[in-house]
């Protein structure tokens, strides 16, 4: 593909939140101001703690004719490959306070898991980890090298945690989960502040305003976090675009509907760690009005994406993105090409676009596979 030519790429579904009201005080009052500071000062004091880098993708924003593409890096984020390094380490080391007899759980589609085995071998704790049948070996496989127990349950993310909460209440286990519930919120804010240092780093990596941030979303705990981070963090509020697998929209079904809608997943997505059927409680109460745009994204471009990150299509440097490190770019890209739509989120010469590049090759096997085929699909455009 030369860089002149349209891509030709296509979202979903695509709608604007009709009841958009971002207010800073109550965003960072529900993540808790004492959790973000404390995360700050707590992760930043960890061994080998850097901030993870802030690319520019400049061949892309000059495709898109946009002034500038920053894309957050987290594949370099400890030696965890993700963003989720910060919160699950965290709010393990706060729950736990020192206390070396508590065993802690949780459910994962693999790097919330790895955190919290990470953050569990540091602190001298036994673990215990719930996966899905569609959790790949290779991901099991670094937790277990992280001294989890990996406990494999049958059906998909949802029937993990199930089992989790069961037997963790069975055997007095502590639960660290990045997903709220009815009375089980204060793990999942911790989760939060942890996420939303990614923002606290890019306010001292660029000296440019943002205009528009694209969001991952799962349960909505990385996003959520990252917007606490942006109102305590940036002067000037972005549009904020959440980016969704199209059989996982349940943050697009929820602010169409105007409260919670749970999502019948048909077909698991290729983007694992976001094919996931109901938002987050305590996510969901920021995201329902500081959201301004939801997309959903398609499974056939993943490959590719992943492939021109790795083959410089979109800046002088290869980048390792994992599966759920494309489909921003994905919805970006697909947006700025449709004018209707560009207009409407305002994208022009002078935006400067944050995308999330949550993990790298996280799933090394999986990671080779869609590299391989984004390759070949490459090699035919």
């Amino acid at each position: 593909m030369k860089q002149s030519e349209e891509y030709g790429w296509k979202i979903s579904n695509f709608i604007a939140n009709q009841n958009y009201n971002f207010d800073r005080k109550k965003i960072i009052d529900e993540c808790g101001d004492y959790n973000l500071d404390d995360a700050l000062k707590v992760i930043s004091g960890w061994e080998n703690y850097t901030p993870t880098p802030l690319l520019n993708l400049k061949k892309l924003s000059n495709n898109l004719n946009l002034k500038n593409i920053f894309y957050k890096d987290e594949s370099k984020r400890f030696h965890l490959k993700s963003f989720k390094a910060l919160g699950g380490a965290y709010a393990v080391e706060k729950v736990t306070q020192g206390n070396k007899n508590i065993i802690v759980a949780t459910a994962t589609a693999g790097n919330h898991g790895r955190s919290v085995a990470w953050g569990s071998k540091k602190l001298g704790l036994k673990c215990k980890i719930f996966i899905s049948e569609y959790v790949s070996e290779a991901r099991a496989d670094e937790m277990r090298k992280l001294g989890a127990e990996i406990i494999r349950v049958s059906g998909n993310y949802e029937k993990s945690l199930e089992e989790c909460i069961n037997q963790s209440k069975s055997n007095g286990w502590e639960i660290i989960q990045d997903v709220a519930w009815e009375n089980y919120e204060i793990v999942p804010k911790l989760t939060m502040a942890g996420y939303s240092i990614m923002i606290n780093e890019i306010t001292s990596q660029t000296d440019e305003y943002i205009t528009h941030v694209f969001l991952q979303a799962g349960v909505g705990g990385m996003a959520s976090g990252a917007i606490a981070g942006i109102a305590k963090y940036f002067k000037r509020i972005p549009k904020i675009i959440i980016v969704e697998p199209e059989n996982a929209d349940c943050v697009l079904r929820s602010i169409e509907k105007g409260s919670l809608k749970k999502i019948n997943i048909k077909k698991e997505s290729i983007m694992g760690g976001m094919s996931c059927g109901e938002v987050s409680l305590v996510p969901w109460k920021i995201l329902k009005n500081a959201v301004n745009f939801c997309s959903s994204v398609p499974d056939n471009y993943v490959a590719r994406t992943l492939a021109m990150l790795k083959n410089k299509y979109f800046c002088n440097q290869n980048i390792i993105g994992g599966e759920c490190a494309t489909p921003g770019i994905i919805s970006l890209i697909s947006l700025s090409e449709d004018k209707k739509k560009r207009e409407q989120l305002e994208l022009n010469e002078n935006s400067n676009v944050l995308v999330m590049g949550c993990e790298g090759d996280a799933d090394e096997l999986l990671y080779n596979k869609l590299l391989k085929k984004g390759n070949d699909e490459l090699g035919n455009i």
